[in-house]
């Protein structure tokens, strides 16, 4: 009777000792990628802008990405781009400051959505 006690209390202790749902994926060295998805003015001008690469996942991926990255209004002055991309390309080369302080942080923000989003 001692015997099936302490058995009963071992396996209760190991069972208690589990790792979480994802455990053995862990183990492998898979991690589940979070979804980003946010709606606001990138991700509207995004599904607008009809482009080929523009599905609903990824214009919501590049959403969630501007709203960590850019400010409210950068996100505005963007969004405007991508009905004139040419526009941007007047902004890069401008020796305004405020146009090269948008043009770094839009430089940036390109950069991590292409790395977060690729897989949208």
């Amino acid at each position: 009777m001692l015997r099936i006690m302490i058995a009963l209390v071992a396996m209760l202790g190991l069972t208690a000792c589990g790792g979480s749902r994802y455990s053995s994926a862990n183990a492998r060295g898979y991690k589940p990628a979070p979804v980003l998805f946010a709606t606001g003015p990138i991700q509207k001008a995004c599904q607008q802008a009809n482009r080929k690469a523009a599905s609903r996942a990824r214009c919501g991926c590049v959403q969630a990405v501007a709203d960590r990255e850019l400010s409210n209004a950068d996100q505005r002055r963007g969004a405007k781009m991508f009905s004139d991309p040419h526009k941007l390309q007047e902004i890069r080369q401008s020796d305004n400051a405020s146009n090269e302080r948008f043009w770094k942080a839009w430089k940036a923000y390109g950069k991590v959505a292409a790395e977060l989003c690729s897989a949208s």
